[in-house]
Parts: C-alpha cells; structure tokens; sequence
C-alpha cells in the first residue's frame, strides 16, 4: 500500500510538472502557458474535472513571494539601497519568481485532482447528469 502511494505521488509530480497528461503520460495537458486543454490528443482525457481555481496563485504566493519578501526586506535593512535597485532588483524577482512557477504548480493540481478523483462533496450526482447529457449530445452527432 505505502509503495503504491509513493508510485502515484511519484506519478502526480511527474506528469503535473511536466505538463503532461495524467492517464497516458504522454499528452499534453496545457495548450497555452496556464490554460488547459479541453480533452488529451493521446487517450481522449476530458479535462473538464480539473478546477484548480486559485490554488496556483497560492501555492506559489505562500512557497515563492513570502521568502522572497524576506530578501527584499533583507536588502533594504542590510544596505539601505535607493529606489532604483527596488526596481531593478526586487520587482524582477518578485514577478518572475512568482508566475514562472504557476503552470507547473497548475500541472500538479489538476494531476491530483485526476489521480485522487477529486470533486466537491455532495455533486456526484450532478457530475453524473452533466457527463450522461454530454455523451447523449456526442451520439446524436454520429448519429447525424
């Protein structure tokens, strides 16, 4: 059971940092810097249970900004510096640092989302209506 969930840990890192498709691996799971794609080339994944809402932003607020804050600060009280090393320096760091992160911390969430089968408590129902009304709309099309 404990390799197992390092196996799927393992697997979560992996293809959620690499951008990569959760079931095949192999897909991509972006098709543009933070949106993702609606469905894998490869295995046919639907994308549609990924909501990774706000959780990028702040992971990468909480684990990148809030050190990197502490250097800035660091900076101004050890050397007292004019403005202008603010913005060359600390700006720079601040915004790279922060959004370079997004789309790999994205990719691990929507990986964990898919390897735990996350979803809102109680919508399992709803979930279910959505997907039987998609798959009846993708059959009349055949059909037609």
């Amino acid at each position: 059971m404990e390799q197992q969930q390092r196996d799927t840990f393992a697997w979560i890192m992996k293809s959620g940092w690499k951008g990569l498709c959760p079931r095949c691996g192999k897909g991509h799971m972006f098709k543009s810097w933070l949106q993702i794609t609606d469905t894998c080339e490869v295995c046919g994944l639907n994308y549609r249970f990924a909501t990774p809402d706000d959780g990028p932003a702040f992971f990468s607020l909480c684990i990148i900004a809030f050190p990197l804050i502490f250097l800035v600060v660091w900076l101004e009280v050890a050397f007292s510096p004019p403005f202008w090393v603010h913005l060359l320096t600390s700006i720079p760091l601040l915004a790279i640092g922060c959004l370079l992160p997004l789309r790999p911390i994205k990719g691990w969430l929507v990986a964990s989302q898919y390897m735990n089968k996350a979803q809102e408590a109680g919508t399992e129902k709803l979930w279910a209506q959505l997907h039987e009304r998609d798959e009846a709309k993708k059959r009349d099309k055949r059909d037609t």
